[in-house]
């Protein structure tokens, strides 16, 4: 699991303990304490503190967050590929990309990081905590710039399949453009109005009674924005807690996982030239 970075910033403290516990206010002292006696606080130069460090200004400290009762995910995920630049990993449902909230060692990046032993691993884009499929990594800093290239020119192809109700008044293949905006509560969207930023091109790959199987392509990557313009649409994925209304709290359920897969990435590669293409090892139920 990396750790986390912090700077000491300006204060009157004697030590780095009493720094953190006024830096941190939501982290009680006994949890710091709790941290440096365990070895779990460094310098920059990897040498454990202990609690009566003395405070410097500007100190690089590296810490190692944990969650007190963090869920445990017994899904697994999959390697697909990996060399020595980059990893492609299937991740399964409910299985955060990295650590965040509750989730600090039940994450994709810690599970590869100890896999491959290699703290320098980086995911070079997510996909939700709910959503399952393929994630590419960076496993090598000196060559992350080129690949980290190929998102911000828009050079790689991502797909997704989806579940969601039929949408017979539409002619497919059909392109949603919409302006996503922050939604209520925080880590939702909504379609605004507006100039479009968001861009997804549909189409139907299987069709049932009650649902159909949907390719999505999304031209641009903002935060929901497939489970936003499919609900948008009259069409909402299945199984969405988010989409079209929020649902109350409730446990994740492997009965009833979102209905939404990162299928495939494609690239040509930035270093080799090749083509590069990867599917991931799941997939929704047939469309019924």
């Amino acid at each position: 699991m990396a750790a986390s970075q912090f700077q000491l910033p300006v204060g009157s403290w004697a030590t780095v303990l009493e720094a953190l516990c006024a830096c941190f206010p939501s982290i009680d002292a006994a949890t710091w304490h709790d941290r440096f006696a365990r070895g779990r606080v460094l310098d920059a130069n990897a040498q454990v503190l202990d609690v009566s460090a003395p405070y410097r200004l500007g100190a690089e400290i590296y810490y190692f967050r944990e969650v007190a009762g963090e869920p445990i995910i017994t899904a697994t995920e999959t390697v697909v590929h990996a060399d020595a630049h980059v990893i492609v990993a299937c991740k399964p449902h409910f299985l955060p990309v990295v650590p965040a909230g509750a989730f600090v060692r039940e994450t994709l990046l810690t599970r590869l990081v100890r896999r491959f032993d290699n703290p320098a691993l980086v995911p070079l884009h997510r996909i939700d905590r709910d959503t399952a499929g393929l994630v590419l990594f960076s496993a090598n800093p000196a060559t992350r710039g080129v690949y980290q290239a190929l998102f911000r020119e828009r050079r790689i192809r991502k797909h997704y399949l989806a579940v969601a109700p039929p949408l017979p008044g539409l002619t497919f293949p059909y392109v949603h453009r919409s302006r996503l905006e922050p939604g209520e509560p925080f880590f939702r969207m909504r379609d605004g109005v507006g100039e479009p930023n968001s861009e997804t091109v549909i189409d139907v790959v299987a069709r049932g009674v009650d649902t159909w199987t949907y390719r999505l392509e999304p031209v641009t990557g903002r935060k929901h924005q497939l489970r936003v313009h499919m609900a948008a649409l009259g069409a909402p994925i299945l199984h969405d807690r988010f989409y079209p209304e929020l649902e109350d709290q409730r446990p994740d359920d492997p009965e009833r996982p979102l209905q939404l897969f990162a299928h495939t990435l494609a690239f040509d590669d930035p270093i080799t030239g090749e083509p590069r293409s990867f599917t991931a090892t799941v997939e929704p139920t047939r469309s019924a």
